[in-house]
Parts: C-alpha cells; structure tokens; sequence
C-alpha cells in the first residue's frame, strides 16, 4: 500500500525524486515522524530581492497541526545537517494569524 500522499511527488523532477525521498526520510526520522504523518518536500523558485533564486520547503503535519521550515539552496543540494534540530519541532509549527515573510 503506498504512502499518504506518494502520488504527488512531481514526475518531472526525474533524478531529483531521490533527492526528495533523501530529504522526506532525514524529516521523518529528524522529528520522529510515523508513517502515517504527512511530509511533502518541494523546490520552489523565490524572486523576492535578497531571497536565493531556488530553495527547498518542507511541510509536515502532526496531531500539533502543520509544520513548516525552508532550506535556502536547491533541493539536489541539501543535506541533513540542513534541517533544524529536532528540539525546534514545536518551533516550527505554523500558526495562524500571523505571517512570517522570511518563512
């Protein structure tokens, strides 16, 4: 039975769906993520000055609600030192009501 969600990896990144497996497994293990708990990676071009021209999104949802962090670098590029300590899960929850340009 495959994943939530494993359907909509994007076939056109090719060789990069290693790289979005890599970078949704280091998640799921970096906040001790189940199975049934959503990970969905995405490389996503940013045109705000000051911004990198490509960097990678990572969302998650948990029974606290969703989940968000970037990584300013490319998707092919990023490696498991890049993700936030695991101590800054409840850090990175989103809430509502409040935007945060930077993320």
């Amino acid at each position: 039975m495959s994943r939530p969600f494993e359907m909509m990896r994007s076939r056109k990144h090719g060789a990069d769906g290693a790289a979005l497996d890599r970078v949704r497994e280091w998640t799921q293990a970096r906040f001790h993520l189940t199975e049934d708990e959503t990970v969905m990676v995405s490389e996503v071009a940013c045109g705000v000055p000051g911004c990198p021209p490509i960097e990678t999104h990572v969302v998650f949802w948990t029974d606290q609600g969703r989940h968000h962090f970037k990584v300013f670098k490319p998707l092919k590029d990023v490696a498991e030192d890049d993700l936030p300590p695991a101590f800054m899960k409840n850090a990175l929850v989103f809430v509502e009501g409040i935007e945060c340009s930077c993320c």
